[in-house]
């Protein structure tokens, strides 16, 4: 059987086993769905437009509203066209619970341009601390606006996935969880394709982008594209957390003077996922020292935000966890930080060309961390990899910003040169 064939096979298998999942599991939509406001679409995907961002807005974003987000000095081309908005509502499953079926959301944006055929962005959000923060949720999202502005405004559609536990997951969340994030990415990327077919849309070659935590999943969701034969025609990450442990372990052991303060609310949200998704009973309460316990179990649940929350916390990792759980992290047997290794998303020989974006006073990200996937691709003989300094100004957020904005003069160059399928 030719390569090709193999490859059509594969993704119908996945399609199919999507529209059979949705199928069994559409009873979970009714609480979601409540107010009638949303169109129902093959496989039990269910979309409402939640608004329009003109062109002036879209330049707003680039500008006025990107200056409130960060100092960092930056200038992006004016958007050329305006956009859509849809919020949508989908069926997907969580594997590491036995594929037990939940309901996730994400965001659709469409440029309007007549235009049938357009080119897809799908967009891994960073860690966020509610679960308003999302894409679907663009107005409460500077991130999404961002991406929405830059690149639908410049004639790509953007999706991105709220993943599980957030928008309207009533789950836990799911943070850097790997199965359960690359799943909730696919199964979005599918609903997407309801939706843009209901409304005379056809997506063409898809790119990935991703920051920070979303960086993350990007790999985690480029790994599972490839492994069935779904072609991404490129990929871009920026402040990526490549290794998780390195990064959990460095927290602990080897803190750096520009480390920020949220970094202990995003230690509270690997623990207690890892708890909740792999089983590990009573990690967080063996991790956390007693005093900080309670308001880090009801950060997790959203019970509290990080306002509340860091006026707790202390502004260190080490000071934040016990000694002994600090100190496991040099023991290999230790289960959460063997999931930790077990979730590295870059130790395996891709095919899709990738860019790491990294910042000299990334405050969450060392470049270490952040390119290691570069000369591990170069030694194993995988797809192109580039690591892209984003400035010696660059910090978590300015690496972003440049990320967004040389993707897509990087991502622009596939559909120039013709290789398109």
């Amino acid at each position: 059987m030719k390569k090709g064939n193999i490859r059509n096979r594969t993704i119908r298998i996945v399609w199919y086993s999507f529209i059979i999942t949705q199928f069994f599991i559409s009873g979970l939509f009714a609480e979601a769905l409540a107010d009638n406001s949303y169109k129902q679409v093959r496989g039990g995907v269910s979309y409402q437009h939640i608004g329009d961002y003109s062109v002036e807005r879209l330049n707003k974003i680039l500008t006025s509203e990107l200056a409130e987000f960060s100092s960092f000095k930056i200038k992006y081309p004016p958007a050329k066209n305006s956009v859509s908005l849809y919020k949508v509502v989908y069926n997907t499953v969580i594997p590491e619970k036995g594929n037990r079926p939940v309901i996730a959301s994400g965001l659709v944006a469409i440029p309007k341009t007549s235009l049938k055929k357009l080119p897809v962005v799908s967009y891994q959000h960073g860690t966020v601390f509610s679960r308003t923060e999302v894409p679907s949720n663009p107005e409460e999202s500077m991130e999404t606006r961002l991406l929405i502005a830059r690149c639908a405004g410049d004639g790509y559609i953007v999706i991105g996935a709220d993943y599980i536990g957030k928008g309207v997951s009533n789950e836990p969340d799911s943070y850097m969880v790997k199965d359960s994030t690359s799943q909730a990415c696919l199964d979005m990327l599918f609903a997407s394709r309801a939706v843009c077919s209901d409304l005379k849309k056809e997506q063409g070659e898809l790119f990935l982008s991703g920051w920070s935590q979303g960086a993350w999943s990007t790999m985690v969701f480029r790994n599972k594209l490839e492994s069935l034969g779904i072609p991404v025609k490129a990929s871009s990450t920026a402040s990526t957390p490549n290794d998780i442990y390195v990064m959990m372990a460095r927290w602990i052991n080897n803190p750096s003077p520009l480390d920020v303060s949220w970094i202990v609310g995003t230690v509270t949200l690997l623990l207690n996922s890892y708890e909740n998704y792999y089983g590990l009973l009573g990690l967080s309460s063996t991790a956390i020292k007693t005093q900080y316990q309670q308001t880090a179990s009801d950060f997790y649940m959203n019970k509290i935000g990080w306002e509340q929350a860091s006026k707790v916390f202390p502004a260190t990792t080490k000071d934040f966890l016990n000694p002994d759980f600090a100190s496991a992290s040099s023991i290999v047997g230790n289960r959460f930080y063997k999931q930790l290794q077990d979730n590295q998303p870059y130790n395996w020989r891709y095919v899709t060309p990738s860019r790491y974006y990294y910042g000299k006073i990334d405050e969450v990200l060392p470049p270490y961390v952040a390119t290691l996937p570069v000369e591990y691709e170069k030694t194993i003989g995988g797809a192109s990899a580039e690591a892209v300094y984003a400035g010696d100004d660059a910090n978590h957020r300015g690496t972003f910003m440049y990320g967004v904005l040389d993707q897509k003069d990087w991502f622009d160059t596939f559909i120039k040169k013709g290789t398109l399928d």
